[in-house]
């Protein structure tokens, strides 16, 4: 598997626009691409920086998985994105070393991505999440 860099850090809020206000108003930082992925019961809104971004999820439903990670742990950091060059390789290998995984198979993530979560309970109970692009 082939780990280019940190795609993004996914920070789970309550009110995307109120969270991006340090962002954009204190540290000048431009957000951008916001969208709904509603399958994932979200909306995001990136804000880049260098060659990773910032990613805030905002849960459009009650029942959404980031409105339950915001209930029991509260506003926080939700997942770390990493970058891979072939996402079905990657979980692929992460199976056959025993790695838990939460998506068998890639899926359709915000801007663009294709995505898939592993497990927490294999990687110290951070949620990490592979992601590709085609750029």
């Amino acid at each position: 598997m082939e780990v280019t860099r940190i795609d993004h850090i996914g920070i789970a809020v309550r009110d995307l626009e109120e969270a991006a206000k340090i962002y954009r108003d204190f540290l000048q930082l431009k957000v951008t691409g916001i969208e709904e992925v509603p399958d994932q019961k979200v909306k995001v809104a990136f804000i880049p920086i260098g060659d990773s971004e910032v990613e805030l999820l905002e849960p459009t439903t009650e029942d959404s998985p980031v409105a339950k990670f915001i209930e029991k742990r509260g506003e926080g950091i939700h997942h770390i994105a990493f970058r891979v060059k072939n996402l079905e390789e990657a979980l692929a290998q992460a199976q056959a070393a025993g790695i838990r995984l939460i998506d068998e198979s890639p899926r359709p993530g915000a801007g663009g991505a294709r995505i898939a979560f592993l497990h927490p309970k294999s990687s110290n109970r951070v949620l990490l999440e592979l992601c590709e692009r085609t750029d």
